[in-house]
């Protein structure tokens, strides 16, 4: 559902780098991709995170994609 939210390229895959919480209680989850092109060199980063609310359990999703200097594409 948020790989949607990327602009990837033809040619381009994500690969995760890493994975961590965060908060208090440990209700986000942080998930770190590099976008590498079909020859394996890294053109971008992605930051997935997913927090659920302590109280009501909602779950929402963020997405910040930058290019390969670190500016932000989309958010």
């Amino acid at each position: 559902m948020w790989k949607e939210r990327v602009n990837l390229k033809a040619g381009e895959t994500l690969k995760q780098t890493s994975s961590r919480t965060k908060g208090f209680m440990e209700e986000t989850d942080v998930n770190e991709y590099d976008i590498l092109d079909a020859e394996g060199r890294k053109t971008g980063s992605v930051t997935h995170e997913c927090h659920t609310s302590v109280r009501g359990g909602r779950v929402r999703h963020s997405v910040v994609q930058r290019d390969a200097s670190g500016v932000v594409i989309s958010s």
